[in-house]
């Protein structure tokens, strides 16, 4: 049964204030890097925060439309300015692969670490390394839908460096640094990132709207 924006709005924190953003995610380590990105100018809310315990739905055959398709999700339960991320991981020699599976490339219930052993795997004997990570964050305000994109280029290492970071960050070297996202410090890693990327465009915009 659907619920409306009231009934949700009374198990967690209310959704919709002035300065108050629901990013469609419980992930720790995104709302982490976005919070930092964003900083005091806006408060970060989580699904859990507000009480959404729905599955959001990630459907599409783009990073984008799976963005979108969670951002509609909460806006439509919540009635609140919310945002929503969709990352992948486009190798070449894998013909564009992980790409939208990048989260679940080694099956529905897998770990970080089940993916970093698959793609190691996959890549073993290939000399063309090269990879690219695209993260699209969709907003939906009073003004309608909005996209901000970020891609950084790198290649993927031969086996894993550093204890840092998330996701493919041990395996996933920057063409800009030479080392991988998780040797880097979670300052540095924001800079050049591809969800650090989009979400300084995603912060432009919001800051413009408080102008």
């Amino acid at each position: 049964m659907k619920q409306n924006s009231e009934d949700n709005s009374q198990q967690g924190i209310p959704a919709s204030k002035p300065g108050r953003l629901v990013f469609a995610s419980n992930n720790a380590h995104k709302l982490r890097e976005i919070r930092s990105i964003l900083g005091s100018s806006w408060e970060v809310l989580s699904l859990e925060d507000i009480g959404c315990h729905e599955e959001l739905p990630e459907t599409s055959d783009t990073i984008a439309g799976n963005a979108l398709q969670k951002a509609r999700r909460v806006h439509e339960l919540f009635g609140c300015t919310c945002f929503a991320d969709d990352t992948g991981l486009m190798v070449d020699a894998l013909g564009g692969a992980p790409g939208v599976y990048t989260a679940r490339y080694a099956g529905e219930a897998c770990s970080p670490d089940d993916n970093i052993a698959l793609m190691l795997r996959n890549m073993a004997g290939e000399s063309n390394r090269a990879a690219r990570f695209a993260t699209v964050i969709a907003l939906i305000d009073d003004d309608g839908e909005h996209l901000f994109e970020g891609e950084v280029k790198g290649s993927i290492a031969y086996r894993r460096h550093g204890d840092g970071g998330f996701g493919y960050d041990p395996i996933f070297i920057p063409d800009e640094t030479g080392i991988s996202f998780a040797e880097m410090s979670p300052e540095d890693k924001n800079r050049i990132s591809h969800r650090g990327r989009a979400t300084r465009r995603l912060a432009a915009y919001l800051l413009g709207e408080k102008k």
